[in-house]
Parts: C-alpha cells; sequence; structure tokens
C-alpha cells in the first residue's frame, strides 16, 4: 500500500474540508428554505449547520487558520446531529399535534404519518437512532427498526426487544414491548398471535399515505424528511482520508490512529476525526513555538 507523506494528507485534507464546505453550501439553505415555507409558524429557529468558509491556500500554509477551520468543521458536524434533533422534536413534538397537521392531511393520513417518518428517519439512520432516542416516542421507533421484518417474516416480541437494547435503551423491559405493540396493534398496522411463550407480531397494514396526502407529503413535507438521510450519507462520509502515512510523519502514530476512524461513516466517527485533527495540530503548533 502507496505511503502518504504529510504533504499529500494535507492536500487531502483541505480537498475533503473544501467538500464537506460545499454539501453544507447547498444543502443547509434548501432545508432552511423547505422549514421555512412550511414549519416556521410551530419552531422560527430551527437548529441550521453553519457554513464552512474555507480559503485553501491560507489552510496549507497556516497553521493557526487551519486549526480554526477545523474547529469550524467539528462545530458543523454538532450541527448536523442537531439539525435533525430539532426536525423530530418539532416534528413529534408539536407538529402531530397541531391544526396545521389535522388541516393537510386526513385522519387515516395523520396516523400512518407518525409511522412513516419515523421510518424514513430513524430506519435509515441507525448510528443516530443509538445517540437520540427520545425525540420520538418508541412506538414509532419500534416500527422504523424493525418495519421491513416485520413485514417480510413476522417478529417475535424478544425480537422487538433485542432490536431495542442495540440502540442502547438499557431500561426497557418486555411488558414495555407487549404495552407497544398494543398500541400499534390499535392502531391498525399489526396483528399479534401468541406462541409457546412468546408473541408474534406480522404487518397487517403497509405504511401507504393516500393518493392525495402523497401528494401533499412531497410538497411540504417530504424535502424536510429526507434532508437528514441525505446530509448523512454525504456528509459524515470522508473515507478519502482512510490512508496509511508514512513512518515519518510527525505524531505517526496519534495520528494514524484517528485515521482509522475515517473508515466508518456517521456523525460519531467523523465528529472524532475533527475533534483530533484539531488535537494534533496543536500539538505540532505547540511543538514548533
Amino acid at each position: 500500500m502507496t505511503k502518504v507523506s504529510e504533504q499529500q494528507f494535507l492536500n487531502k485534507l483541505v480537498e475533503v474540508i473544501y467538500k464537506l464546505s460545499n454539501i453544507v453550501k447547498t444543502q443547509s439553505p434548501r432545508f432552511k428554505k423547505k422549514w421555512d415555507d412550511y414549519l416556521k409558524p410551530l419552531n422560527s429557529e430551527p437548529h441550521i449547520i453553519r457554513q464552512i468558509p474555507l480559503d485553501k491556500d491560507k489552510f496549507l500554509k497556516e497553521i493557526d487558520y487551519r486549526i480554526s477551520v477545523l474547529k469550524i468543521v467539528e462545530q458543523a458536524t454538532l450541527d448536523g446531529f442537531y439539525s435533525v434533533k430539532t426536525l423530530l422534536k418539532t416534528l413529534y413534538g408539536s407538529y402531530f399535534d397541531s391544526e396545521l397537521f389535522k388541516n393537510d392531511f386526513s385522519e387515516e393520513d395523520q396516523l400512518i404519518l407518525k409511522y412513516l417518518i419515523a421510518k424514513e428517519i430513524l430506519g435509515n439512520l441507525i448510528q443516530y437512532n443509538i445517540l437520540d432516542h427520545e425525540s420520538v416516542p418508541l412506538k414509532y421507533n419500534i416500527i422504523a427498526r424493525n418495519y421491513t421484518l416485520i413485514k417480510l417474516k413476522g417478529q417475535r416480541d424478544i425480537e422487538i426487544l433485542d432490536s431495542l437494547k442495540k440502540l442502547n435503551i438499557k431500561d426497557v423491559k418486555m411488558a414495555d414491548v407487549e404495552t407497544f405493540m398494543k398500541e400499534i396493534e390499535s392502531d391498525g398496522f399489526i396483528d399479534i398471535k401468541k406462541k409457546g411463550n412468546n408473541y408474534h407480531y406480522n404487518l397487517n397494514k403497509e405504511l401507504e399515505l393516500s393518493k392525495e396526502g402523497k401528494l401533499y407529503y412531497s410538497q411540504v413535507l417530504q424535502p424536510l424528511v429526507d434532508f437528514p438521510t441525505l446530509f448523512f450519507r454525504s456528509f459524515f462520509n470522508i473515507r478519502e482520508l482512510n490512508v496509511t502515512l508514512d513512518q515519518n510523519i510527525q505524531y505517526h502514530d496519534f495520528l494514524q490512529k484517528i485515521l482509522l476512524k475515517t473508515a466508518i461513516q456517521g456523525f460519531s466517527p467523523t465528529n472524532y476525526v475533527f475533534k483530533n485533527l484539531i488535537k494534533y495540530y496543536e500539538k505540532i503548533k505547540e511543538e514548533s513555538n
């Protein structure tokens, strides 16, 4: 495997930051506009991802500037997390109880949307869901995580419980699962059968909106609901930095350990990388003074 020199790594790093800067430049204003067009009456200040200004030449030459840009990128990773959290908290905390929602969608579509939106966001973002399982009520989260399996082959209560524990929801018990599944059954989406010591759950009704509901959803809500997945999959992917470093690079082992995390896509590893790249360049700056 080709080993990367200090300058080659720096060149790769500046290009990755340039890529992230462009993602924010296009996606963040689009998210804000769609929010203002529809959800602003319920929350006028969603968490917006900050812009990442970048002068490539300055980044390559000036360590103080480099550190300052890396700090902005690290904050932007946090913004990405909190923008999704703001969206979910606004939807599940106020929108679904609002007159806006009740006037725009039929009662049947209202019920479907509470499950469908959880599936579209949390079903796609497992890493995010591990960090945040408070913003969405658990019964919707259960369907978000298990919808496909319940649809294809059914699930047992023990499998539902295991799926919640994988999200680091430690205090949930089997009795809680049974309660939530009965609520989902009451909403008309699953059938429950007792087989031996276990309850089995099968899908009774798919999460399909009416023709009118689907059309209006695509206009007002879908751009907001699609944003978390689009943003996470593009912004929290810095695999270009997954390189093997030349042994002569200063603090080689420390930097190589940081870069191992770039092989994993997602918020936590990306945030870790930029947080520690700041420490790396601060160490180099300290050494040179």
